[in-house]
C-alpha cells in the first residue's frame, strides 16, 4: 500500500494533471477561466481572496523550493537542517493560517449566498473543500514537526520528492515510517493534482504576460440620450439583404 500511494500514485496524479490540463486548454479553451462571482458579492470576496491567494502562493513556493532543492545546496550555503525545519514551521504556519482564514471566508460566501450557490458547480465547492482540508492537515503536520526540529524528518520528504522526479524506485521507502498526518497530507495533495484539470484551478496556469505588451485601449460609455443617425448606405444595403434559405 505504501508503494502504491507514494511510489505509483504520484506518477498517475502528475500524468493526469499535466496531460489533462493540456487537453482541456486545447479542446475547451473557453472553459479555462476563474468563473468569478465578484459581481454578486464583492466585499467578502476581496478580503478572503487576498488572504487565501497570498497564503497559498507562499505555501506553494515553500514546498517547491524546500522539497525539490537538492540537500547539498542547503549544506553548501550553510543552512542547517534544523534551521530549514524551523523556517518551514514558522513561515508555513503563518501562510497556512492566512490561507485557511481566507479560504474559510470564500467557502462560507459560496455555500451560504443563494445567488453564488446557484452559479457554483459541484466541482467549485468540492475543490475548495479539498483545499481547506489540505490546509488543516498541513497545520496539523506542524504539531508533529515541532517534535523534530533537528530537520531529520524534513530530509525524508526531500529525498522522497526528489526521488519521484529522478525516477528512484525506492522513493516510497523513504517516508514509510513518517506520521500518518504527513501521509494523508501527501495523498490529498496528489489527489488535488489529479483533479486539477477538471476544476477552475486551471486558471493559476494562465499568467497574463500579454497584458504587458498588448496595445492600450479605452472603453468609453456614451452619454447620448438618442441613438446615432444611420450611416449613409446602411439602410440601402440592408434593403437588399434577404434572409438565408
Amino acid at each position: 500500500m505504501n508503494q502504491f500511494f507514494f511510489g505509483t500514485f504520484p506518477y498517475i496524479a502528475l500524468a493526469i494533471g499535466i496531460i489533462g490540463s493540456i487537453a482541456r486548454y486545447e479542446r475547451d479553451p473557453f472553459t479555462w477561466k476563474t468563473s468569478s462571482s465578484q459581481l454578486l458579492r464583492r466585499k467578502q470576496l476581496v478580503m478572503g481572496s487576498i488572504l487565501f491567494h497570498v497564503g497559498v502562493l507562499v505555501i506553494f513556493a515553500g514546498h517547491f523550493v524546500g522539497l525539490l532543492t537538492p540537500i547539498w545546496v542547503f549544506d553548501a550555503i550553510g543552512i542547517s537542517h534544523g534551521a530549514k525545519q524551523t523556517l518551514a514551521v514558522v513561515a508555513g504556519g503563518i501562510a497556512g493560517i492566512m490561507a485557511l482564514v481566507g479560504g474559510g471566508m470564500l467557502f462560507h460566501r459560496r455555500w451560504t449566498d443563494p445567488r453564488i450557490r446557484k452559479t457554483s458547480s459541484f466541482a467549485d465547492i468540492a475543490i475548495l473543500a479539498m483545499l481547506l482540508m489540505q490546509l488543516v492537515l498541513g497545520l496539523f503536520t506542524i504539531l508533529v514537526s515541532l517534535e523534530h526540529l533537528d530537520g531529520h524528518e524534513m530530509v525524508k520528504f526531500m529525498s522522497w520528492a526528489q526521488g519521484i522526479f529522478t525516477l528512484d524506485g525506492a522513493a516510497a521507502s523513504y517516508i514509510a515510517d513518517v506520521a500518518l498526518v504527513f501521509k494523508l497530507h501527501i495523498i490529498l495533495g496528489l489527489t488535488i493534482i489529479l483533479v486539477f484539470p477538471f476544476t477552475r484551478l486551471v486558471h493559476m496556469l494562465s499568467v497574463p504576460v500579454r497584458y504587458f505588451y498588448r496595445p492600450g485601449y479605452q472603453i468609453v460609455r456614451s452619454r447620448r440620450q438618442t441613438p446615432l443617425p444611420e450611416r449613409r448606405g446602411t439602410k440601402a444595403a440592408s434593403s437588399h439583404t434577404t434572409p438565408a434559405e
